[in-house]
């Protein structure tokens, strides 16, 4: 355990939340119009794994209440991102699918936000950021509330 004392924790997340506040500014903008940052966190998620998900997983996956996860979907289900249909084992239960204009959209923001997250990583050196990597993901894990 950290002392309480020490800089270095303090030093790392003001860094950590710094560029996490610029990413969501200089991304929000790129978006294609209409298109919000957790639509398009929701619709990657859903594009990267292949198959459907419940409310409650998505809600998990992002550390967001159900409801706002709830909010989230009917944005997107307006829009034509994503089918939402029951869950064929319990009524009670939906199941979420991106749709191909929501894989479209997604393909688009990628197209729009590629460059700025590219440009990033090329400038704080690929190597550096491969190695860098690991040591987030744990730190993000050390987070998790189980």
């Amino acid at each position: 355990m950290a002392e309480q004392n020490d800089p270095l924790p303090v030093a790392v997340f003001s860094e950590i939340l710094v560029i996490e506040q610029m990413v969501r500014n200089r991304v929000s903008k790129a978006l294609p119009k209409g298109m919000e940052l957790s639509h398009f966190s929701v619709l990657n998620h859903l594009a990267h794994a292949g198959d459907e998900r419940s409310p409650a997983q998505l809600a998990k996956a992002f550390h967001v209440t159900r409801g706002a996860m709830t909010n989230t979907l009917s944005r997107l289900e307006w829009a034509g991102y994503v089918h939402i249909r029951p869950d064929w084992e319990d009524a009670r239960r939906k199941k979420i699918a991106i749709s191909p204009a929501g894989r479209q959209a997604r393909d688009a923001a990628m197209a729009a936000i590629g460059p700025i997250i590219s440009d990033a990583v090329a400038k704080a050196g690929s190597e550096d950021v491969r190695r860098l990597l690991p040591v987030l993901r744990e730190m993000r894990r050390g987070l998790i509330d189980d």
